[in-house]
């Protein structure tokens, strides 16, 4: 479905409709054909979607109705932005998957409880990521006087897209989770060392992503950073 934003004439369009994809990149709005890319049906890809369905089931089926309209009430006060830049509210059932989908991906403990602090974590201004070629390892450092760091059930989960040549300024995606920091009574130690999910070579470009949750369930948007592969 194709997001389409209206003025004198049609001023932004994302997605797909017909045969054709709309989206933007640094250099402005781009039209391209519309492909049907193969399902390789990985394992990280059928682990999602069996979180997923297994979360829909325990929307309707584990979840009291006070804590759905706990959820509910936390939608009703997280505004998010689309990709047109408007801003859009999700359901309670949607945060509910959102935020638990996460947490399961990084091996923690799914929420029932809708948050009660009705605001969304923000981004950790001090995360950076370095990417080690000798030791294929990405060394996250990240602020760990947060809270989410500071609490059992609260998770880093660090992402990094695909190694892209040394020219490369613009990487988008895809990316792959490569591990999770996990927050305790004690926090965790920054800068924190964890395994590339892909292969990595000296002065390649790798964009790093990670998202913060904490233990009452609230999941942050994701926040980024993008370096060159050094020696180490």
């Amino acid at each position: 479905m194709a997001l389409v934003q209206y003025g004198g004439g049609v001023l932004d369009m994302r997605g797909s409709i017909g045969g054709q994809v709309h989206a933007r990149n640094r250099y402005g709005n781009y039209v391209r054909a519309r492909t049907t890319p193969v399902n390789p049906q990985s394992q990280a890809q059928n682990l999602v979607r069996t979180i997923i369905q297994t979360l829909s089931r325990a929307w309707s089926g584990d979840l009291t109705q006070l804590q759905r309209d706990a959820w509910e009430v936390y939608a009703a006060a997280i505004t998010r932005v689309n990709k047109l830049g408007a801003q859009v509210k999700l359901t309670g059932f949607n945060h509910f998957i959102r935020s638990n989908a996460f947490i399961l991906q990084n091996g923690g403990s799914r929420v029932d409880a809708g948050p009660v602090s009705l605001t969304l974590p923000g981004a950790d201004p001090t995360f950076a990521a370095e990417i080690d070629v000798a030791g294929q390892e990405i060394a996250v450092t990240f602020d760990d006087s947060l809270a989410w760091a500071n609490e059992v059930g609260g998770h880093m989960g660090i992402y990094m897209s695909l190694p892209r040549s040394s020219a490369t300024n613009f990487i988008a995606g895809p990316y792959r989770l490569a591990g999770t920091i996990d927050g305790a009574v004690s926090p965790p130690s920054s800068p924190d060392a964890i395994a590339v999910p892909f292969p990595v070579g000296l002065g390649q470009q790798v964009k790093v992503k990670a998202r913060i949750v904490e233990s009452d369930g609230r999941l942050s948007d994701p926040f980024f950073d993008q370096s060159s592969v050094v020696a180490g």
